[in-house]
């Protein structure tokens, strides 16, 4: 119920207040509600936001339109230096969440003593967009790593050197995209602090930086996502602990372990290994001809891996065989940037 009385000046204003506000918070329901369908295909997401705008829109009363000149606005086209400073989608949907909740909280101040229902709309739809905003970010930033995942065919694995950083860097340069961090040997805290100097690399580089085995080196981290042999973690577990924005790996070298790994939603495989190997010896290799027939029916990024080296490359990529993951062919190497660029070009000729 609206209580008003035209011909009260304080009204007016607040009236005039609760209409810029109004056309704030719609605004801003717009942008994540685009953001939302075509930045990340979530129709859950645009039915809500879509929802909210249209409830705010029929309590747009004409009363509050009528007041929109009662006062010039002096402060009209004024901006802020830090508008012009977001430069990523994370940052417009954070921005813009922000611009409606403020929004919302003025007008859930301003309607309470004359439009009560207006206030608890206002009040109950800010709740939500706190909720939204994560969500969206979580999708985002998700979204980017799918991207690099999908994009890129070349996956290296680390091993234990003394200049391993030195090592991570040339190979970033070169072009690579994706680096698992593996580690065996050493204290927690050593491990940790070498994940977190890999993660700052892979982050200059915009590269993902994912840990094996080691969750909670990956969450201390911040790392973009875990890989899981078939005796850790399982996926689910990982996904509870990790959430919805980080990467996960499986490794599989069978069809059931396969399958397993698609139901439970892991994001990419590792199918190995193709060849025999010094870093698994005690596993008898695939081939090629046995992960043809593994992988026939995948629908998501997996990557050959166990004893690929430059010289088997052209064969696999006769074989049809799209991404690989390499240990110690880089790590090993006395020019890994020199190696990586060269195996990137391989990858990168069709057959």
């Amino acid at each position: 119920m609206l209580n008003y009385n035209p011909k009260d000046a304080e009204d007016l204003r607040i009236y005039q207040i609760i209409d810029a506000n109004l056309d704030r918070a719609r605004e801003g329901l717009r942008v994540l509600e685009d953001w939302a369908r075509f930045g990340l295909g979530k129709e859950k997401y645009v039915e809500k936001i879509k929802n909210f705008r249209q409830i705010l829109g029929k309590n747009h009363l004409e009363v509050y339109k009528q007041s929109r000149n009662h006062i010039e606005d002096k402060c009209k086209g004024l901006t802020h230096q830090e508008q012009f400073n977001r430069k990523t989608s994370e940052q417009i949907i954070s921005s813009n969440s922000a611009r409606i909740q403020e929004a919302l909280r003025v007008i859930e101040e301003f309607s309470r003593l004359q439009n009560h229902e207006l206030s608890k709309i206002a009040s109950e739809i800010r709740y939500e967009i706190y909720t939204i905003e994560i969500d969206l970010l979580t999708f985002s930033k998700f979204k980017k790593s799918e991207k690099i995942l999908k994009e890129n065919d070349l996956y290296v694995i680390t091993d234990q050197k003394n200049n391993l950083l030195e090592i991570i860097e040339e190979i970033l340069i070169a072009g690579v995209r994706i680096i698992q961090h593996r580690f065996k040997k050493g204290t927690d805290q050593d491990h940790l602090k070498e994940a977190i100097q890999i993660k700052n690399l892979c982050k200059r580089y915009n590269s993902l930086f994912i840990v094996n085995d080691r969750l909670d080196i990956a969450l201390a981290s911040n790392a973009d996502g875990i890989h899981l042999g078939q005796d850790d973690l399982d996926l689910k577990t990982a996904r509870k602990l990790l959430g919805y924005s980080k990467i996960i790996g499986i490794s599989a070298n069978n069809a059931i372990d396969i399958s397993n790994a698609l139901d439970e939603g892991c994001d990419y495989i590792g199918i190995g290994p193709v060849f025999e190997t010094t870093t698994k010896k005690n596993k008898i290799p695939l081939g090629i001809e046995n992960i043809k027939t593994l992988t026939k029916d995948i629908n998501i990024p997996w990557f050959a891996i166990g004893g690929i080296k430059s010289n088997n490359i052209s064969i696999l990529k006769r074989s049809g065989f799209k991404k690989v993951a390499l240990v110690s062919e880089l790590m090993n190497s006395e020019d890994p940037k020199e190696d990586a660029m060269m195996i990137l070009k391989k990858l990168s000729h069709e057959n």
